[in-house]
């Protein structure tokens, strides 16, 4: 039963991936026809060759027909040759097509899923997916079931045009088939198993050197370099010995499929020599046994390493439509745009955990007036930087209602809500670009003008003038050639290009020198002006200009009101004044 449905599985992930030929009818349906004729013209020259030498040989008089035939036996090989060229070409393009559109529909996929799918799932196993298990399936079409198709049509015309022309020495030719099939059989089911153990290997180095390449300045600060390569050493080792297991079964398999077709075709002689006139065959019936004999192991010997492709490319588009399959994905059923939008905000009690009912946020609720600046204070994990997640809805809340203008963020279209939210965090990812492209993160619509205009008027024009190359600087990967106050201060003025309708400030100068922070402060007065902003900050220094502050404090909201009022309770926020008391607001 268990196998049963196994197979049943397996036919049903053939049909979705045979799905994906749809756009491509006309070059599937043309190398299914170039398969069907090619194991038709197969047969043609060992025919034509059995011909010439039963009919035309040692006659003078015929070497015309002799000289036509091999004209005859010249194109079916030239004939045979461009179907198999056309075959391979428009198979291989086939596959690469739909991996192409795999791939897009994959990666596009991946963009939507929501970040708790991102926190319990390795980056380099979703790289390995995107990359090459989607690559594993152009082989399904290059190697896969056409080509296997026509294997076995091949087969299946050979061994009929044998019997009919003499079923005795076809009957010796397939005598060591029952051998050949068994070998065939441990062939396949060992190279399979060796097949996943290699795409394990393959996902494990991807995560494992993703990970640590990612981490690298954590290694060489704590001088874990040795030890990590040991890691790395032992999981490329499990590689290396899933790589030389595969081999093995080959290096067994081919010698053993060329030994039984030695003793196929031995056998064949053995007994036309004994049985020569009682057979009464002439030269060219054996020449085409004994070539037959060549033409029938080769597929068969092709035919367990293709079905193993093909078994492997199936396993590989499990693993894509696994992710595929994920319902992880942020919900968009909003229809309301952000037309006149004032920009308050409102928090309904609130309860949100990332895992089961561990709660970070319990019974939240809080409210901003459009134009306000709040701040949010706090012990590290306190809750403060979940609001911003919620509130740009990279997670979904448990129980409760965020509003934005009294209307649920839910009923908003989540590019509307995202456009006009824009959030500055603490550690600022930039990609391996331009400075121009990281601010506009290529959007048509923001000129290099304005980009310059924005950073003039928060004052950032002159820092990006003093970099090499000014706007054109490549900032290389996550930013590493610039400091963490420099990332900062490109983050501010990505923020503002993209003209917010809400602000939100996330502990953005937690890390940066006093100089920095001077620009961000100028900054953020003017990001802020007009528009609703969200301040996170352990630096109260930040925040001497918010409306009012929210102390959190295990998920809850323990005090709230204007600086001043705060400081006159005696609470958790006076304290944090004074272990901060040279930052008097």
């Amino acid at each position: 039963m268990k196998d049963e449905t196994k197979n049943k599985f397996n036919v049903a992930l053939l049909k979705r991936i045979l799905s994906y030929t749809r756009p491509y009818k006309k070059y599937f349906y043309t190398a299914i026809a170039l398969t069907v004729v090619l194991s038709g013209v197969a047969i043609l020259r060992p025919l034509l060759i059995r011909t010439a030498l039963n009919n035309f040989i040692g006659s003078p008089e015929q070497i015309k027909q002799l000289n036509f035939i091999g004209v005859l036996i010249f194109a079916s090989l030239l004939f045979e040759a461009l179907l198999q060229f056309a075959n391979i070409y428009i198979t291989n393009y086939l596959g690469q097509n739909i991996v192409k559109d795999l791939r897009n529909q994959i990666y596009k996929h991946i963009l939507h899923l929501k970040n708790s799918y991102f926190d319990k799932t390795p980056v380099g196993m979703l790289v390995t997916r995107a990359v090459s298990d989607i690559e594993a399936l152009s082989e399904t079409f290059s190697e896969g079931f056409i080509v296997i198709a026509g294997d076995i049509l091949m087969l299946l015309t050979f061994i009929s045009v044998m019997f009919y022309l003499n079923w005795t020495l076809t009957l010796i030719v397939l005598s060591t088939f029952p051998l050949l099939l068994i070998a065939t059989t441990l062939f396949k089911n060992g190279v399979k198993k060796t097949f996943n153990e290699v795409r394990n290997a393959v996902s494990n180095l991807n995560t494992f050197t993703q990970e640590h390449l990612t981490g690298m300045r954590i290694i060489q600060l704590f001088n874990r370099e040795q030890q990590e390569y040991e890691k790395f050493k032992l999981i490329n080792d499990k590689h290396r010995k899933a790589n030389i297991r595969s081999i093995w079964y080959y290096s067994v398999f081919f010698p053993v499929v060329e030994i039984l077709s030695a003793l196929a075709i031995g056998s064949l002689i053995w007994y036309i020599g004994t049985h020569y006139y009682s057979l009464q065959i002439g030269l060219g019936d054996i020449t085409f046994f004994v070539m037959m004999v060549n033409m029938l192991f080769r597929p068969i010997r092709m035919l367990a390493d293709r079905l193993n492709t093909l078994q492997m490319g199936i396993v590989a588009a499990d693993r894509v439509f696994k992710v595929l399959d994920t319902n992880d994905v942020i919900e968009d059923k909003g229809v309301m745009t952000f037309e006149n939008t004032e920009g308050t905000i409102e928090f309904k009690n609130v309860w949100f955990a990332y895992t089961d009912d561990n709660y970070v946020l319990k019974d939240i609720s809080f409210s901003v007036k459009a134009g306000q600046t709040i701040a949010l204070v706090g012990a590290t994990g306190a809750g403060k930087s979940t609001i911003i997640n919620l509130l740009s809805k990279f997670y979904e809340i448990n129980k409760g209602e965020i509003l934005v203008d009294n209307v649920n963020i839910n009923q908003y279209k989540l590019e509307e809500l995202r456009k006009n939210t824009g959030v500055v965090l603490q550690d600022v990812h930039l990609f391996n670009d331009s400075i121009f492209n990281n601010i506009t993160l290529h959007n048509p619509s923001i000129s290099r003008h304005h980009v310059m205009d924005a950073a003039q008027q928060i004052g950032l024009h002159d820092f990006i003038m003093s970099l090499p190359g000014a706007y054109d600087y490549i900032v290389r990967e996550r930013g590493v050639t610039l400091s963490a106050g420099q990332r900062q201060l490109i983050a501010f003025i990505r923020a503002f290009v993209f003209n917010p309708k809400i602000f939100i400030l996330d502990e953005a100068t937690a890390t940066i020198d006093t100089h920095t922070e001077q620009l961000l402060q100028k900054a953020l007065e003017k990001i802020s002006k007009g528009r609703t902003s969200i301040v996170i900050a352990h630096r109260l220094a930040t925040i001497k200009n918010a409306n009012k502050i929210i102390v959190f404090d295990k998920g809850q909201i323990v005090e709230q009101g204007s600086p001043e009022e705060l400081l006159k309770m005696n609470g958790q926020f006076k304290r944090l004044h004074e272990l901060q008391f040279a930052e008097i607001i």
